[in-house]
C-alpha cells in the first residue's frame, strides 16, 4: 500500500499498491463527502463536529431532493415510491456513528505512518447501495445505515504558509446546482470549467450574471469592501469604515470555514455581510480572500523525504510549518472577469478578454485579522486520533 495514500470502505483498508489520487476517486462515485484535513503532526482532525454536521445535512438534501445523485444509476422508480412512501429518520446520529466507527479504522494507520511534520488530507464520501436499499419494505435509523456505504481516502498533504502565494482568480461559470449539499456531482461538473483556467490562476469563481461573485470552485470568496472614501487602509480604529462581503447561503456551499470567519467578525467587532460582492463596485474592494482547510499539495513519498529530512537538520523550519500549518485563509492578489459574460459560450482562456483587478501582494490587515482568530477557535474544535 502506498504510504502517502490510503483508503478505507465501510472500515476495511483496501490492500492496493496505487490508490488514486482523491479527485479522481471522487469523480467515480455517487455520493456526498466531505473534505478535512489533520492538524498538530496528525494528531487530530480539524473542525470534525462541523464536517458532520454539514455532510449530515448533504445526505439529507439529497435524500429529499435528488436521491439519483446519492445512489448513482442504478436508482428506480421503485426505489423512489419507497422514499416518497417513508418518513425519513434524523441523518445526523446516522452519520455520527457510520463516519466515526470507520475514522476508529483509519486512525491507526494514520498514526503508524505519519512522520515529523507531516499532515494528511481526510475525505469522507458516503454513498447509497440501491441493492440494500430495497430490501426494505420500510425505512427507520438502522435500514438506512445499512443502505450507505462509507469511504474515507487519506492522502499526506503539505500546508502552505499563510501570507505566501496569494491567489489568483478567474471568474468563467454558473453557480453550482444544489448548492447546499457537497455532492459528487459538482466533482464532476466543474472538470468542465477547466478549460478556463488561465495558468496563472489558482481558483475559478462562480457567478450567474457575470457582477454578482458568488464563490470559488472549491471554496468561500471573501472581499474587504470600503464603506467611507475617507478611509484608505484599515486597523482596529477603522473597523467600521469597512464591511466583509460573502454571498449567502442558498446560493453557495454552507462552508465551514466561511461560517467560521462570519462568527470571527461578529464577535471582533469587524461589519460583515451575506451578500455577494459585485464586480461593479470593485473598485471599493480594499482586500479579499478565499477560504478552505486543504491550502497545500498533495505529496508523494519524495516530497515526505525532502520535508523530513529538511525538518531534522533545521528547528526553526519545524517550528515553522508548526505555527503555520493551520492556514486556511488565502489572501487574493488578483481577480479578471470577462469583459463580456457568456458562460454558456464554449471558449478557451486565451480566446477571452478579460478585465483584471489587483489587490494588495500580501495579506491585508482585516483579512490576517481574522485568520489569527479563525486559527484560534478551530485550535478548540479538533478531534483526538487515537493510535
Amino acid at each position: 500500500m502506498d504510504s502517502t495514500r490510503f483508503l478505507f470502505s465501510n472500515g476495511i483498508v483496501h490492500q492496493v499498491s496505487d490508490v488514486p489520487p482523491v479527485t479522481s476517486f471522487l469523480e467515480a462515485h455517487p455520493g456526498v463527502y466531505t473534505v478535512t484535513r489533520t492538524h498538530n503532526n496528525a494528531s487530530c482532525l480539524l473542525l470534525w463536529e462541523r464536517h458532520l454536521k454539514r455532510l449530515a445535512n448533504s445526505l439529507r438534501i439529497m435524500f429529499e431532493t435528488n436521491p439519483k445523485i446519492l445512489f448513482g444509476p442504478n436508482w428506480s422508480t421503485a426505489h423512489s415510491s419507497l422514499l416518497s412512501s417513508t418518513q425519513l429518520p434524523q441523518f445526523e446520529p446516522i452519520i455520527r456513528c457510520l463516519v466515526n466507527e470507520s475514522i476508529s479504522k483509519v486512525s491507526p494507520y494514520i498514526c503508524k505512518e505519519t512522520k515529523v511534520g507531516q499532515e494528511w488530507s481526510v475525505a469522507v464520501l458516503v454513498c447509497g447501495n440501491s441493492e440494500k436499499f430495497i430490501e426494505h419494505a420500510s425505512l427507520d435509523r438502522e435500514k438506512i445505515s445499512r443502505a450507505l456505504d462509507v469511504h474515507i481516502h487519506v492522502s499526506s498533504h503539505i500546508p502552505m504558509v499563510f501570507g505566501s502565494n496569494g491567489a489568483s482568480l478567474a471568474l468563467v461559470g454558473r453557480g453550482r446546482t444544489l448548492a447546499t449539499a457537497k455532492h459528487l456531482d459538482w466533482v464532476r461538473h466543474r472538470k468542465t470549467l477547466e478549460k478556463l483556467r488561465a495558468p496563472s490562476v489558482t481558483e475559478l469563481l462562480l457567478s450567474n450574471d457575470g457582477d454578482h461573485i458568488l464563490e470559488g470552485s472549491v471554496s468561500n470568496f471573501f472581499v474587504v469592501s470600503r464603506t467611507d472614501e475617507k478611509s484608505t487602509e484599515a486597523n482596529e480604529d477603522t473597523y467600521s469604515s469597512f464591511e466583509v462581503q460573502t454571498a449567502p447561503l442558498g446560493d453557495v456551499l454552507p462552508g465551514i470555514i466561511r461560517q467560521l470567519v462570519i462568527e470571527v467578525c461578529m464577535s471582533m467587532g469587524i461589519p460583515v455581510r451575506e451578500v455577494a460582492p459585485s464586480w461593479s463596485m470593485r473598485e471599493s474592494w480594499e482586500e479579499a480572500f478565499i477560504t478552505s482547510k486543504l491550502h497545500g499539495v498533495e505529496c508523494n513519498s519524495h516530497h515526505l523525504t525532502v520535508l523530513n529530512s529538511s525538518i531534522l537538520n533545521c528547528p526553526g523550519l519545524l517550528l515553522l510549518v508548526a505555527s503555520d500549518s493551520l492556514r486556511i485563509l488565502q489572501h487574493v492578489v488578483s481577480v479578471r472577469v470577462p469583459s463580456s459574460w457568456d458562460p454558456s459560450e464554449s471558449r478557451s482562456w486565451n480566446e477571452i478578454e478579460w478585465e483584471e483587478k489587483h489587490l494588495k501582494d500580501g495579506p491585508g490587515m482585516i483579512t490576517m485579522t481574522i485568520q489569527a482568530e479563525v486559527i484560534r477557535k478551530a485550535s478548540f474544535e479538533g478531534y483526538l486520533l487515537a493510535s
